[in-house]
């Protein structure tokens, strides 16, 4: 190692500890510890162009122990993407560019935003597999347009969690061979030695999943992770597991090796003694002599020249494959799906009772030849969740061009590689049953943080799923997703309905959006409209000035407050029936639409749905009643859970007529 090199390696460790004791809070044992792999990575075996982090064939790095983002900062702040000494200053502070975690849209060439262990891992198999499919896609012979790997480094925490169990289980299967996991083996967690929970043989376990697997028994040694990279990037056929054996904490003499390393500021002794073990020329915190800020300079103008000879070949390639190039355009055209808006075959329907996971598939088969770039699948469940693409091809290690994905019984992981797919330019679904949206929902949180548009197709929605019985019947998840900032759920009540989701989905930018369907059958409604592009609407409206009462319903029980509305007619009340697919949407309209299809002036509502109450309060006011589940379901034919739990046209039709009293 030079000289030079060990200065560069340092000047990473030294501002992540300035940034951390600065701050008075962070994580300065994995940047101590990682800095010599990560220098290694982006120095001399990573392709990348801070100049222009969004570069198509860039190779990716997500950082999946998110808490030692400052590792990440100091790269970023070193190679030149625009984050200042300033920036590293502002560490954990309010509106900085550095906040505690990295954050996907925050942070110039942040990849991911990570921080629950284990997740950058899931996203990084995502990204890996959007790269095969896109390369299998799109390179022609001469021309490998789409050429690059995928890193990420975590550490034990990453391990232990479930999650990378599951996605890399999945990779190896897959044989994702530009996939390489920098594992920083430093045997700590917070609590003390990993010995106290974790003395299972990770690298057997990788073996296992089908990775090619590499131990650097010394983690500041550059040649021996250099050695290991280039093996890494060598094995075409598996993705690779580099055990890399660090130390917590290193360079710091009364820290190293320590737990008290991991979550919290050095001190400033601390800080003093590190600079001083490393031979750092100055204390003045955040000081980088000028010949190390010279080397990363050099070191990122030649990953530019890299990018200048792909965007020659790049150049060649459209001029001799244009029809190469127009699908490449259309690949990446986010906006290519609002076209149809206006596409009557795509809004058309039968007019016959159907499941709305049903009519999802219908509409989704349509989709893939207008959305060329739309690509995904089921835990397992495709056959039930109508998820499957006709014509388009099983993503695997014999067709990565496939657009249909089998993640197996893995929804968190799934959910993960989701996000991980969209990140790199797809336009990703998941799906599974709704009430195993809890698995879903951590990496679902995510998608809502991170402001991309993962589709997440839900079915089998209420106690309808009958003789399954309560472990089946999903009751709080409606409110649990509805309750997430940026994200929208729609309960779609017929095949209209289900068209405006798709819509809504397919052109969305920055919100994720969850499809939840039914498995019975349901009628399709004369007075539903695209208006279900506005969350909620007027479905069937009273023939008086102000209604006598409201009923609000989604999915399901729509069509019973329409019979509702028919029967509370010949007593001579007159309701309005309001359709509420996504509450999340109708939120978003002008107060003046909202005020149109719930006004202020008529308090006498009631709400419908076969799932908890939670949430309704806010639209039926202190003078209104809900409809809804107040347990856990049971296991029945379907027809009689609805009856059994108060699902019924007398119910509702006694309900109004107890509000308008």
């Amino acid at each position: 190692m030079s000289n030079l090199d060990t200065m560069s390696v340092n000047a990473i460790r030294v501002l992540a500890a300035d940034a951390v004791q600065k701050a008075k809070s962070g994580h300065p044992g994995l940047p101590l510890g990682s800095a010599a792999m990560a220098y290694e990575l982006w120095a001399k075996h990573m392709n990348h162009n801070p100049a222009n982090p969004d570069w198509p064939n860039r190779d990716r790095f997500i950082l999946s122990g998110g808490h030692g983002s400052t590792l990440l900062y100091s790269l970023l702040h070193l190679f030149g993407y625009g984050l200042t000494k300033e920036d590293l200053m502002q560490f954990r502070q309010l509106d900085s560019l550095t906040p505690g975690h990295p954050e996907y849209r925050h942070t110039r060439g942040v990849e991911a935003t990570t921080g629950p262990l284990g997740a950058g891992m899931g996203m990084a198999v995502g990204m890996a597999a959007a790269e095969a499919h896109l390369a299998a896609k799109f390179n022609k012979e001469g021309y490998p347009v789409v050429d690059h790997y995928t890193y990420v480094l975590g550490g034990d925490g990453c391990m232990m969690e479930g999650i990378s169990s599951e996605a890399f289980s999945l990779a190896g299967t897959l044989g994702l061979g530009k996939l390489i996991v920098l594992y920083d083996s430093n045997q700590i967690s917070i609590e003390g030695s990993t010995d106290i929970a974790f003395t299972e043989d990770v690298k057997k376990r990788f073996e296992a999943f089908g990775f090619q697997t590499l131990v650097v028994e010394d983690g500041n040694n550059l040649e021996e992770i250099g050695k290991a990279i280039e093996e890494a990037k060598a094995d075409k056929t598996r993705p690779t597991m580099i055990t890399v054996k660090t130390q917590i904490g290193f360079g710091c003499p009364a820290k190293q090796g320590k737990a008290s390393a991991h979550g919290e500021p050095l001190g400033d002794d601390n800080v003093k003694a590190l600079k001083e073990n490393l031979g750092w020329p100055s204390d003045e915190p955040f000081f980088v002599p000028d010949e190390v800020y010279a080397n990363y300079r050099d070191i990122a103008s030649a990953k530019a020249e890299v990018e200048d000879a792909w965007n020659k070949m790049f150049a060649e390639y459209c001029e001799k494959y244009p029809e190469m190039k127009k699908a490449w355009d259309e690949e990446f055209d986010f906006e290519v799906a609002k076209k149809l808006i206006d596409d009557e075959a795509f809004w058309a329907y039968e007019d016959k009772p159907e499941a709305t996971r049903n009519l999802s598939g219908q509409v989704l088969n349509r989709l893939k030849d207008k959305v060329p770039n739309l690509v995904g699948g089921a835990a397992d469940l495709s056959p039930s969740t109508k998820t499957y693409m006709k014509d388009m091809g099983d993503f695997s290690k014999a067709d990565y061009a496939g657009r249909n994905m089998h993640f197996g019984v893995r929804e968190l992981a799934m959910a993960a590689i989701g996000n991980g797919m969209t990140l790199h330019g797809l336009r990703a679904f998941v799906s599974t049953f709704f009430v195993f949206s809890d698995y879903v929902k951590p990496m679902a949180r995510l998608s809502s943080i991170m402001k991309i548009p993962t589709t997440y197709v839900l079915t089998h929605d209420s106690i309808g799923v009958g003789e399954d019985g309560p472990t089946h019947e999903p009751i709080e998840q409606l409110a649990m997703l509805r309750s997430m900032p940026n994200f929208h759920v729609f309960r779609p009540a017929d095949a209209t309905e289900t068209i405006a989701a798709w819509y809504c989905a397919v052109t969305s930018v920055e919100t994720p959006t969850a499809l939840v369907l039914s498995r019975q059958n349901l009628p399709q409604l004369s007075g539903s409209s695209k208006e279900a592009l506005k969350g909620a609407y007027v479905l069937e409206d009273s023939t008086k000035d102000v209604p006598d009462a409201i009923i609000i319903a989604t999915g399901s029980e729509v069509s019973l407050a329409v019979e509702a509305k028919a029967e509370l007619a010949k007593d001579g009340v007159d309701v309005r029936v309001v359709s509420m697919p996504c509450m999340d949407i109708f939120e978003e309209q002008s107060d003046e639409y909202k005020e149109s299809v719930l006004p202020k002036s008529v308090r006498a509502r009631v709400a419908v749905e076969a799932l908890g109450d939670f949430g309704w309060g806010k639209y039926v006011g202190l003078d209104g009643k809900t409809i809804t589940m107040k347990g856990f379901g049971a296991s029945a034919p379907a027809a009689t859970l609805f009856k059994k739990f108060g699902f019924t046209t007398e119910n509702v039709v006694a309900a109004v007529k107890e509000v308008i009293k």
